[in-house]
């Protein structure tokens, strides 16, 4: 795999190709340094690397067409900055099925067995219809954490994560009532 130079745009060319050959050359050079455990951060990481690019480029406007190594380091620090970025925000996945056991119920009343498992049936339904950040507050919610606990873990501020409760709250709601499921 080798990095190509990207050559700057030529007085004819179009802005739009000239970025269109930064970030692909950004995105391999981004391929090669990102390990497979953050292969889901690729686009995030070219975009990174493309907006340290397009600052060197606005501040030093005399700076000629971009080395493979250049673009490589580039790619390398942006890799190195996530790395830690994700240390700092203590990024944990959550998976709604996971996140929400099964509730026990007694083994004597199948009844009451069957609806429990067809009201949590129609809950993980219903949550995977909402919002990421909404589905991730109001489940830490609905796990009993509190609210200042919930913005905590997820490294938001507590008036966001309580509206996003509550919002999501008012359409688990809406959507159990569709349900039929009722309080």
């Amino acid at each position: 795999m080798e990095l190509r130079q990207s050559p700057a745009p030529a007085v004819g060319a179009s802005k739009d190709a000239g970025l269109e050959q930064l970030r692909r050359d950004l995105a391999q050079a981004v391929s090669r340094v990102c390990p497979p455990t953050m292969a889901d951060r690729r686009d995030d990481l070219v975009q990174n690397a493309m907006m340290r690019v397009m600052e060197l480029q606005r501040r030093a406007p005399e700076h000629a067409p971009l080395s493979p190594a250049y673009l490589y380091r580039v790619a390398y620090t942006a890799l190195i900055d996530e790395v830690r970025n994700v240390g700092r925000r203590r990024e944990v996945a959550m998976d709604v099925v996971e996140a929400l056991p099964e509730q026990p119920t007694s083994p004597d009343n199948p009844e009451r067995a069957a609806g429990a498992a067809q009201i949590g049936r129609a809950v993980r339904d219903c949550l995977q219809k909402l919002a990421e950040d909404r589905r991730l507050a109001v489940t830490l919610y609905l796990q009993g954490h509190t609210i200042p606990e919930a913005a905590a873990l997820l490294a938001w501020e507590g008036k966001r994560t309580e509206n996003l409760v509550y919002r999501g709250l008012s359409a688990l709601r809406a959507c159990l009532a569709l349900k039929g499921v009722e309080p």
